[in-house]
């Protein structure tokens, strides 16, 4: 009620602004306050009217502007404001005439061929892409009156096009009836589905929309692309055309953010007066959302200027005539090459069901291609390593003085010496074996010497995101004598069916640590790839202990794929390691010998070794 009284409270106040001799008499309020709560489409926001229409009935005050224009324009301010609903409006029409709209007469063929063609626009683009503006929705006995030379001048042209795009951009009137019609064409003929639902406030009817099982001509299909234009005077009908199916997921819309019309908008005469307010008198509820598009307007899935709505539907277009052959090459390159063969073999399968499926039917760019494509072969494989990326080209290598490449060092690795002669050693990354190789000197003169004397070691790879798996069997090789060579793990690769063996290094740049020292390893979630494959080797040799959190399960560093011969590239892992001696790590992650959170696995390790190394004394 409090809104209500609002709203005659607002207006009386508005029109004493004035200080001239009243012109208008308070019954104009009360009676366009009759007309909302008697046709408003949503009687839910006008709670309490009634008792404000009795409250301004008994005012005897009399409106004091004089110019009606203007007072409609207060009306039209007050009404929207309070209900907040900017479809309503109060105009003053002295010479209004009602709008009837008149049946279509017979018309000869040589006259409808002329009508056709100036209220609709056709084109077929390039591509064999077709293009359809229409500006007014016909309704359902106007359709039926025309349809045969519809199909003949406008639907067969359209019918053997690979995509169409759907201008609605300029449509601001139409008639309720033709929604089923229009959803129906770019639907299947069974099931049926429920469109629409459609309450009438003036006749208190709802109306359930469904899609038609029997249709004049040939269907467009539900599978190819269907892009639909928008703006902002996109009104009425053609939003609830382009909602419809956009929430069924058979559209794109492309272009602006619509009116936020009304399904039924009704010019109502304020008592005897010249004023008339517009009101809506039906709403729309979508079955799908479970809201409506009206008030707000529809949301394009793609937002562009209506200038360039067409443009970018076009690229839309190309680039879903793309997709099938990027989902179809992904998931052949996957299967070929994925390091495991039966979980590539799964994923290629899914994938191309996901395909068939019209799961990538709604992709708008290549971004939403990429992402989409990269969360799906996470899903289907469990692993985070497969998935698309950028060609990136590698950069040339930086020329660095011996000053610079010592200052990079100091700042790769930290190195300390803590309590009871424990080396403290922690990188985040591993590095190429040549890269290293070349400045191995350096790094054992700048970081290994300093740890390399202690009595016990902790290696911290809780932030360790891995990096080539080169250096791993000469980094391992510190950790064990030089008396006897040692495998340390066997690695299959996928595409060229080899297996290699990996094994301790005889010439090491430095003194080795040897395999009689204790060694812990520190590791988080984070701890991935490279880093998991040293952590797994030396786990498995029962050379350290680890402490910490389980690793991430990433892959071996993975392998660049282009696809086909379009842009997109895949990262596919094509390595992994021996599993006759244990279960993967790949995928699964190592668990610690020690689970402590990250945070303080530091702590946990050197109470540990400092325990260890009291007993010894």
């Amino acid at each position: 009620m409090a809104k209500s009284l609002f709203l005659v409270a607002t207006l009386f106040i508005l029109g004493n602004v004035f200080i001239i001799r009243a012109t208008f008499a308070p019954s104009l309020i009360v009676d366009m306050a009759k007309i909302l709560l008697d046709n408003y489409c949503s009687p839910e926001k006008l709670e309490g009217m009634q008792e404000a229409i009795d409250a301004a009935s008994s005012n005897t005050e009399i409106l004091s502007i004089p110019d009606p224009d203007t007072l409609a324009s207060v009306l039209t301010a007050g009404i929207q404001s309070t209900i907040n609903d900017q479809r309503l409006r109060v105009t003053y029409e002295p010479n209004y005439i009602p709008v009837v709209a008149p049946e279509m007469p017979p018309l000869p063929p040589e006259q409808l061929v002329a009508v056709l063609k100036t209220s609709i626009k056709l084109d077929i683009l390039e591509g064999n892409i077709g293009y359809l503006r229409i500006d007014n929705i016909l309704g359902e006995q106007v359709a039926e009156k025309i349809g045969p030379m519809l199909l003949e001048l406008v639907w067969s042209k359209i019918l053997p096009t690979s995509a169409l795009i759907f201008d609605l951009r300029y449509t601001s009137s139409g008639d309720l009836s033709g929604i089923p019609y229009i959803v129906s064409y770019f639907t299947d003929s069974e099931p049926v589905i429920h469109i629409d639902t459609v309450y009438d406030r003036t006749t208190d009817t709802t109306t359930e929309l469904w899609s038609m099982s029997t249709l004049l001509g040939d269907r467009y299909g539900s599978s190819k692309p269907l892009i639909i234009l928008t703006s902002k005077n996109t009104n009425g009908i053609a939003e609830d055309v382009a909602y419809c199916l956009q929430n069924l997921k058979r559209a794109t819309v492309v272009g602006e953010k619509t009116a936020g019309g009304s399904v039924k908008l009704d010019k109502i005469k304020v008592g005897d007066t010249d004023f008339y307010v517009s009101v809506p008198t039906a709403k729309s509820i979508n079955p799908i959302t479970g809201s409506t598009w009206e008030i707000k307007g529809v949301t394009p899935d793609v937002e562009v200027s209506a200038e360039d709505a067409l443009a970018t539907a076009i690229k839309i277009v190309n680039l879903r005539g793309q997709i099938p052959a990027i989902i179809e090459g992904s998931a052949a390159l996957i299967a070929d090459n994925y390091a495991f063969e039966a979980v590539g073999a799964d994923v290629s399968a899914k994938l191309n069901g996901l395909l068939a499926s019209g799961e990538y039917s709604l992709v708008s760019t290549k971004a939403d291609l990429e992402a989409k494509l990269s969360a799906d072969l996470k899903t289907l494989s469990g692993d985070k390593s497969l998935k698309t990326t950028s060609n990136t080209p590698a950069l040339p290598p930086m020329d660095y003085s011996p000053e610079m490449l010592i200052d990079l060092i100091k700042v790769s690795f930290h190195t300390d010496v803590l309590e009871n002669n424990i080396g403290y050693l922690r990188f985040d990354m591993f590095g190429d074996f040549e890269e290293v190789k070349s400045i191995a000197q350096i790094i054992v003169e700048h970081v290994w010497n300093k740890v390399v004397n202690t009595d016990a070691m902790i290696i911290d790879l809780r932030n360790n995101v891995g990096g080539p798996t080169t250096a791993i069997a000469g980094f391992c090789s510190y950790f064990f004598d030089a008396d006897k060579e040692i495998l340390l793990d066997k690695l299959h690769d996928r595409p060229s069916g080899t297996t290699k063996d990996l094994t301790t290094i005889t010439d090491l740049t430095g003194t080795r640590y040897g395999a009689k020292k204790s060694l812990i390893i520190l590791t988080s979630g984070a701890t991935a790839g490279a880093a998991e494959e040293f952590v797994y080797i030396m786990k498995k040799l029962g050379r350290a202990m680890i402490v910490g959190e389980a690793t991430a399960g990433a892959s071996h560093p993975p392998e660049t794929f282009r696809v086909g011969e379009t842009d997109v590239f895949l990262n596919i892992p094509t390595v992994y390691s021996d599993t006759a001696a244990g279960p993967a790590w790949e995928g699964a992650g190592i668990a610690p010998h020690i689970p402590v959170p990250a945070g303080e696995a530091l702590d946990t390790a050197k109470g540990i070794l400092n325990k260890h190394l009291a007993g010894q004394k």
